[in-house]
């Protein structure tokens, strides 16, 4: 089994693991004891988890990675949206999730820093957005327009470097905290997102920019 291998490699690695046989299981362990970390299996059973995502989601911020065999970006846009901060595509190599594993921790505590100087700092107004980096929240007149965290996350280091051009590898260095491997289809992925959530067109954006064959830049 998945869980088991993925177990006896974190463990390997120095990490306290405890296993979840289903979504119920999941859920009630996250209750009882919490976590660190998630890492989580879509196709579970009884309940799946998206699902389990969703109810997380209701009450704790704790980073999770997404397991999915599931080829539909699609199915991996709506694991993002429900508040997924990474993804990992099967088949994978098990030393590839302990090093995603290790880089979402590391990022954790910066996250926490981040949130309390924010805190400090108020509102951030780029053009018609505002970000509130202390509550987390990014809204356009008014309106709050329901960004995940690394979609947050994102957006506000893009934000704090206006006009300058970010590789996608750069961009998983920066704000996912890990090295590129050959896969940037994350950021990708949140770069769409978040162009739906933030830009009038989508299609056409005035603010999430793409500089073809560099990456992506961000414009007032």
């Amino acid at each position: 089994m998945v869980r088991e291998v993925l177990g006896r490699y974190l463990e390997r690695d120095g990490f306290a693991v405890d296993l979840a046989v289903d979504g119920p299981d999941a859920l009630h362990q996250l209750d009882k004891a919490g976590a660190d970390l998630v890492v989580l299996d879509l196709m579970l059973p009884h309940i799946d988890g998206y699902e389990v995502l969703r109810r997380l989601r209701t009450h704790s911020d704790t980073p999770v990675i997404m397991l999915t065999a599931r080829g539909s970006q699609t199915d991996r846009i709506v694991g993002l949206e429900v508040g997924a901060d990474d993804y990992i595509t099967k088949p994978f190599s098990p030393p590839e999730v302990v090093a995603r594993v290790r880089a979402v921790l590391r990022r954790a505590p910066a996250l926490r820093s981040t949130d309390e100087t924010a805190a400090r700092g108020g509102v951030r107004q780029v053009g018609t957005l505002s970000i509130d980096q202390g509550r987390r929240l990014t809204s356009r007149e008014g309106r709050d327009l329901g960004l995940t965290r690394k979609e947050f996350d994102l957006l506000t280091f893009l934000a704090a470097n206006t006009g300058q051009t970010f590789t996608r590898a750069q961009l998983l260095e920066q704000v996912w905290d890990y090295a590129w491997a050959g896969d940037t289809s994350t950021v990708t992925v949140h770069v769409r997102r978040l162009r739906e959530k933030i830009e009038d067109d989508p299609s056409s954006p005035r603010h999430l920019l793409t500089v073809w064959g560099v990456g992506y830049r961000f414009e007032p």
